[in-house]
């Protein structure tokens, strides 16, 4: 049998509360959006009220850190199950401001009925109300002496009775003793393990992200600037979902706002692209990469509490070098010039939208690429070759579909040999052989989605090409991938399913192509001999009546555009799966052609 590895300590509230205000106890989510409302706040209150159980908390000790001048610094606790529990209660208990989903600083004021022993959310109605009291943290944090509470509850509710109201207050007071139990796992324990634990305990079975543990040792390391660094990763992010924030993140922190990150990073408040908004994950993922050499970031939360991989100890220099470095990857991350040619080196390639990209790791590894080879010197022009190869080929060899951190931590530990441009050639001779095109792309090809990476490869060849959607004059592929396009059943699906065709059959890659969306609506469910017809018609002279087509060539042109053999143009549904067939063939070709001009 194994030895316990963790302790379960039951703390008064006060008492808690009063270890997370020193700081033995560290909630990294403390300074980011509390997710929870006030009605669940009001529920946790009620709960405690009528003694009910709330759930244990759980927290992972970290080491003990050994100091420049000999002495051991005790590890904290960190929270890891229970963040918004323990906010929310310094919330209701204590009266301190919570950060909102829009980056404010805002009271959540509850409410107590002693009469019905009803707790409320405060609102315009309650406070004017004297049979209420419109917050309860003056009481249970004891700002309000209790017997002072209930004279001048009496005082206003004279007909109250009096006994009933002196215990709802001494049973609203004692809240700040009920116990909460805090399960306190050992420092020595893996991330692995700690993850496992946390999801036996929790009962949504919420996985917790190796992420989620770096970011919290980020948090509470105050002696390496962890909070600071922890502000300017979740701000980055925030800003490049909403640049709009960036105003209001002088107001909501200004401390943060006279550092050099924030300077650095203000560039978004003008960025309105969302071809890549990074999460915390990524820019983790990415600066650990290019300055540590490594991909699995569980190394990352090693380091970050000192371990010495070599002696299993725990120093202090080697956490303060893991910050610093970490510090300076991510200024080369949210650099402007860096981020803004990554971006445009992907959308080059002909990935112009989120929408288009099927895995953000093969993304992640294009930025740390990038930011590799340009840290090496190597040429700019050469850089981008080989950042949009290296893209592309991810993606259509699915590289990171399966354990993608290892493959990430193999993949950066290729930038440290001298000549990057032979690493992704011998790559290319293995995974890129004519048997890959000729077979494998086709085969890989006979799938029913429109969201699988391969589709939209062949609609970044289309979108590189400046190609037309199908059977338009003017209007292009990349114009379609916005908002004025529809993805069109060549075969249409209401055709195919009267005939028997089941969603795997009629949703074929193969059977796709974007059009815009009025043409898409005249098409209908007409066979393919048929409305093509129109188009043919059109070409020899008659009025137009789909699309904008009106010469052969042109014609000839769209559809090689769109990889469909010259035969669709008088299929009728039984030739659905030799069209199948040889369109897969064409679309491979296009994709290999593609990858080469790249």
């Amino acid at each position: 049998m194994g030895a316990q590895r963790y302790a379960v300590n039951q703390y008064m509230i006060e008492s808690l509360l009063a270890k997370v205000r020193e700081g033995e106890i560290a909630i990294p989510e403390i300074q980011r959006p509390f997710v929870w409302d006030a009605i669940q706040v009001r529920d946790l209150l009620d709960s405690l009220y009528k003694g009910y159980p709330v759930g244990y908390l759980i927290a992972w000790r970290n080491p003990d850190v050994k100091l420049k001048d000999g002495k051991v610094a005790l590890g904290k606790m960190i929270l890891i199950d229970g963040q918004q529990r323990v906010t929310a209660l310094t919330a209701a208990v204590l009266g301190h401001q919570v950060v909102n989903k829009e980056y404010r600083k805002v009271r959540i004021r509850i409410a107590f009925h002693p009469i019905k022993q009803h707790f409320e959310v405060m609102n315009t109605a309650i406070e004017k109300d004297p049979a209420w009291l419109p917050d309860v943290a003056r009481v249970i944090s004891g700002e309000c002496d209790l017997f002072d509470a209930f004279e001048a509850y009496v005082e206003h509710n004279p007909t109250a009775d009096r006994k009933q109201v002196k215990q709802s207050l001494s049973a609203l007071a004692d809240i700040a003793k009920k116990q909460i139990g805090l399960i306190e796992l050992d420092h020595d324990l893996d991330i692995e393990t700690v993850t496992e634990i946390f999801i036996r305990i929790n009962s949504k079975g919420t996985v917790l992200s190796q992420a989620d543990f770096a970011m919290s040792k980020i948090a509470a390391d105050t002696r390496c600037g962890g909070p600071l660094l922890r502000k300017a990763i979740d701000y980055f992010c925030h800003l490049a979902m909403e640049p709009g924030f960036h105003g209001q993140l002088a107001e909501f922190d200004p401390e943060f706002a006279a550092t050099d990150y924030f300077q650095q990073m203000s560039w978004l408040r003008n960025d309105n692209d969302t071809l890549y908004d990074p999460s915390y994950t990524d820019v983790l993922r990415v600066t650990f990469g290019i300055e540590f050499g490594r991909g699995k970031l569980a190394d990352l939360v090693s380091l970050l509490s000192g371990r010495n991989f070599a002696t299993k100890q725990f120093d202090e220099s080697i956490a303060e070098e893991a910050f610093a470095k970490l510090g300076n990857g991510l200024h080369r991350f949210i650099n402007e010039t860096n981020f803004q040619r990554f971006v445009s080196i992907i959308k080059s390639a002909g990935f112009i939208a989120n929408s288009m990209v099927r895995s953000q790791n093969a993304l992640n590894f294009a930025y740390a690429l990038y930011l590799g080879l340009r840290q090496q010197g190597v040429n700019e022009a050469k850089v981008e070759r080989l950042v949009r190869r290296w893209f592309v080929l991810s993606i259509l060899t699915g590289r990171f579909s399966g354990a993608a951190e290892s493959q990430f931590e193999r993949d950066i530990r290729m930038l440290d040999e001298p000549d990057f441009a032979s690493v992704l050639e011998r790559v290319e001779q293995a995974e890129l052989s004519d048997a890959f095109w000729q077979f494998g792309l086709v085969q890989a090809l006979d799938v029913s989605s429109t969201n699988h990476p391969l589709f939209w490869v062949f609609v970044a060849a289309q979108i590189k090409a400046n190609h037309k959607g199908l059977l338009s004059r003017d209007v292009l592929v990349r114009e379609l991938v916005g908002n004025l396009g529809d993805v069109h059943h060549i075969f249409p699906r209401k055709l195919l399913k009267s005939k028997g065709k089941g969603r795997s059959e009629y949703n074929q890659i193969a059977n796709y192509a974007y059009t815009q969306d009025a043409i898409n609506i005249k098409i209908g469910s007409k066979s393919p001999h048929l409305y093509f017809a129109d188009v043919v018609a059109q070409c020899e002279g008659a009025p137009l009546k789909l699309g904008g087509i009106d010469h052969a060539d042109e014609l000839q042109a769209n559809l090689a555009a769109h990889c469909l053999p010259p035969e669709v143009l008088s299929m009728t549904v039984e030739d659905y799966p030799q069209f199948l067939v040889q369109r897969r063939a064409l679309m491979a070709e296009k994709i290999r052609r593609y990858y080469l001009s790249l």
